[in-house]
């Protein structure tokens, strides 16, 4: 069991970095690229909800975010704020990326696809409604940044903050851990050699990088924020999974009563966090779900997504986790008759 344990750490930690590398490198381009999504949004809804999508399936929580405060702003619409959160899986997309990639560009296009589809009912619905008011709150407004500027990488290296010491830490240790072969494979195959060089990329990022976007947009939002979270709920996702696959009772239950798990599946979407989630995503990486319970949840869940939203609006947080949930259950239980 200790062995089995030591495993499944060693798996979370390696999911774990692969996710702190993603975010760091969409955060990085995003920032970079300030406000350019919202500076090029066109007046249409049609053009509203195409963004929304595109925004919806970039991995992590940045294209949600991005949508709510367009919302909010009267920027776009409903049908566009329904859009973006049937397409984005939140964090968890950074995990199906990492287990299963194939099956995952498989599954964010078809979440993309249904939420065109879906976007564009709702602005059918609603077409002859007047807009809804503004909330007046802002999320994620990012200020420029120069990421890269040589005279200021020694003095900051000098003067080195708490923040960057952490992230610079950290990094050397996983690239050493897995260069020795603790965690992940002691191979060298692609695998190993892709981490190491994404290990290098962060270390790259955290030398360089202006102290505000190390503190601001590294260490507060994704190290503090997101990576312990879903590292905690990574480990107890293969944790019981662990116990699944070693109990015949559960595994049974998990592939003879479809309708039953759907429907939890739909119902946990509900939940306005990125982690819970996770479990589906453990069973479907090892043949114990099948696709369209997947994308169900998927559909329904937006990770962090929709918390400002609900902070602001519950109306139009049940408003939006309503028509998803009917969408995520029609989707799955279609899927689920046709034997995906």
């Amino acid at each position: 069991m200790s062995g089995q344990i030591l495993s499944i750490l060693s798996q979370s930690v390696i999911i774990t970095f692969f996710v702190l590398l993603m975010m760091v490198v969409i955060e990085y381009i995003n920032v970079q690229n300030k406000s350019n999504w919202a500076n090029k949004l066109e007046k249409s809804p049609h053009w509203q909800i195409l963004i929304a999508a595109l925004l919806g399936i970039t991995p992590g929580c940045m294209g949600a975010f991005t949508v709510v405060s367009l919302y909010t702003h009267r920027m776009m619409g409903l049908a566009a704020l329904v859009t973006v959160m049937i397409a984005t899986s939140g964090d968890e997309s950074f995990v199906m990326f990492a287990l299963f990639p194939g099956k995952a560009f498989l599954l964010h296009g078809v979440l993309f696809m249904i939420a065109l589809a879906a976007g564009g009912i709702v602005h059918w619905l609603t077409r002859n409604k007047m807009p809804l008011p503004s909330h007046g709150f802002i999320v994620h407004d990012h200020e420029s940044c120069h990421c890269f500027v040589k005279r200021s990488i020694i003095p900051q290296l000098r003067n080195l903050s708490f923040e960057r010491a952490v992230l610079i830490i950290f990094t050397v240790i996983l690239i050493a851990l897995l260069g020795v072969g603790i965690i992940g494979t002691p191979d060298w195959n692609w695998k190993k050699i892709t981490l190491i060089l994404g290990g290098l990329f962060l270390l790259f990022v955290f030398v360089t990088v202006p102290d505000h976007f190390l503190k601001e947009h590294l260490y507060n939002h994704i190290l503090k924020k997101h990576l312990l979270t879903l590292f905690l709920w990574t480990f107890g996702a293969f944790i019981a999974l662990y116990y699944i696959q070693t109990s015949l009772t559960l595994s049974n239950l998990l592939q003879n009563n479809a309708l039953l798990i759907l429907l939890i599946a739909v119902l946990m979407g509900f939940i306005p966090e990125s982690g819970p989630h996770l479990v589906f995503v453990t069973l479907f990486s090892q043949n114990l779900l099948p696709f369209s319970i997947l994308l169900a949840n998927s559909i329904v869940q937006d990770g962090h997504g929709m918390l400002p939203l609900l902070a602001e609006s519950r109306k139009d947080f049940i408003r939006v986790k309503a028509i998803n949930m009917v969408a995520g259950f029609l989707a799955g239980l279609i899927l689920l008759a046709i034997g995906w």
